[in-house]
């Protein structure tokens, strides 16, 4: 069974608080942000029942996200989501 890093924990908590603020911010210019939002709470629906088959999530993220490429016009909240993101993806999917 996979395990998850101590600062992926605690970039669980992060996101738990980012992404739906990000999402409230930026959700009118940045429509892709909303599936965002529903791929991490499934993600994290998921760590929290100790399930880590993620790969359809990881891919559907990376999709939505342009593999984590982080739009110019954005506040550095949004930036850090992508980066938690990533490293979260980094860790239990290609990990």
């Amino acid at each position: 069974m996979k395990k998850i890093s101590e600062q992926n924990q605690k970039n669980l908590v992060l996101l738990s608080q980012y992404v739906p603020i990000v999402n409230r911010v930026h959700g009118k210019n940045h429509k892709e942000f909303a599936k965002v939002k529903e791929i991490f709470y499934q993600i994290n629906e998921k760590i929290s029942n100790q399930i880590f088959n993620l790969d359809d999530e990881f891919k559907h993220l990376r999709v939505t996200t342009n593999n984590y490429s982080v739009p110019s016009d954005v506040c550095e909240s949004y930036e850090a989501v992508y980066n938690m993101l990533k490293q979260l993806d980094l860790e239990l999917y290609e990990g």
